[in-house]
């Protein structure tokens, strides 16, 4: 019932209020990229030049929450820079993970391994999303991991680098999800274990608002939208050659180390818009709903972008409308060529769409 209501609460426009994160008052953007600027997962960084600099996140973010209080960063030790994005209409963060590092730790097979780790929860769902976190302590391990563990929110641990082995390890019961189509991943490097240099990550992951162990088919994948507002946060784990468990460092963006495993202790990443240099100053765009098929009923909704001034909609019935967003009523059966028109201080647009409204 609370996520119900949760629920209904940021459709009636509570998406503005953020409640139940770490750090508040604090807000990170994700870029919104182009439709015709999709970043190529290649590793290299000149997709991003586009982004500005104030969507880049450093390590003056993160914080040190291992070693011990005042532990301070030395960017000769490690400097990092993580930038994010997203495209309208698809459901997948695109990320840049830009690294220089004095001694890059990876010989080892297992999760001893310098790692940038990233959890997303993309309903806000909060809680806890490890078996060990389970609320139920009269589960055994295996059912808790297999119900629960990375389902509602999802935790990947990147190996950085990761020569001949997995790109990832997904902290959950659902390890297909860094698979395509569901992610992909690229590294460019020039440095040996034990060595010095730059490491470039570029990556793309699926945020699920239900991923189950038992695969895809019934999965619900995370509704990306402008403006929406979803809980994220990493931890950059450097090793420099010390035992396990042990860290260099362990520096985080939720400034809880628990982070890993607790949704409620992440950060506020909002969507953002395109920025001004890439949105038209004016652009038709429409969309429709059938509302009543017996009666040939259609509700259309201008979608224009930019100020407008005037509309003209042609039904491709010989009717038309200058309505902002009309409900028209077929009389016969077809398929229509319906166009919107508009006008504006930035000049004239229409559009048009072939064949989309077909009623019987």
């Amino acid at each position: 019932m609370m996520r119900i209501l949760l629920m209904w609460f940021c459709l009636l426009g509570g998406v503005g209020v953020v409640w139940g994160l770490e750090r508040p008052g604090v807000e990170y953007k994700i870029f919104q990229f182009p439709a015709d600027r999709i970043p190529r997962i290649d590793a290299k960084a000149d997709d991003w030049a586009i982004v500005p600099a104030s969507y880049a996140i450093g390590m003056d973010q993160l914080k040190e929450t291992v070693r011990g209080k005042g532990f301070a960063y030395d960017r000769k030790d490690l400097d990092v820079s993580v930038k994010v994005g997203w495209v309208k209409g698809l459901n997948r963060l695109y990320f840049l993970y830009e690294a220089t590092d004095d001694y890059w730790d990876f010989r080892r097979g297992d999760r001893h391994n310098d790692i940038f780790e990233v959890v997303v929860d993309g309903d806000r769902s909060g809680g806890p999303l490890v078996a060990a976190m389970h609320p139920d302590n009269r589960m055994s391990a295996g059912e808790a991991f297999r119900s629960f563990h990375g389902v509602h929110a999802q935790n990947y641990h990147i190996f950085t680098p990761a020569p001949e082995r997995d790109w990832a390890f997904v902290w959950g019961c659902q390890p297909w999800i860094k698979e395509l189509p569901w992610a992909n991943a690229a590294y460019d490097y020039h440095f040996q274990h034990g060595e010095g240099g730059k490491l470039t990550l570029e990556f793309w992951i699926t945020p699920f608002d239900y991923a189950p162990y038992e695969g895809p088919a019934r999965a619900v994948v995370s509704e990306l939208v402008e403006n929406k507002v979803i809980a994220m946060s990493w931890a950059v784990l450097d090793y420099d050659d010390v035992a396990a468990p042990e860290y260099d460092g362990f520096w985080n963006l939720s400034h809880k180390t628990t982070m890993y495993g607790k949704a409620s202790e992440l950060v506020a990443f909002r969507l953002m818009g395109l920025e001004p240099e890439w949105r038209p100053q004016l652009a038709a765009r429409w969309s429709y709903q059938l509302l009543a098929a017996g009666r040939r009923a259609v509700a259309f909704q201008d979608r224009s972008v930019g100020t407008v001034t005037r509309r003209r909609w042609s039904f491709g019935d010989g009717e038309t409308s200058e309505e902002t967003h009309p409900v028209h009523v077929y009389k016969a059966a077809g398929e229509y060529v319906v166009t919107l028109e508009v006008e504006g201080p930035a000049g004239k647009a229409r559009w048009t769409k072939v064949r989309d409204v077909v009623l019987d």
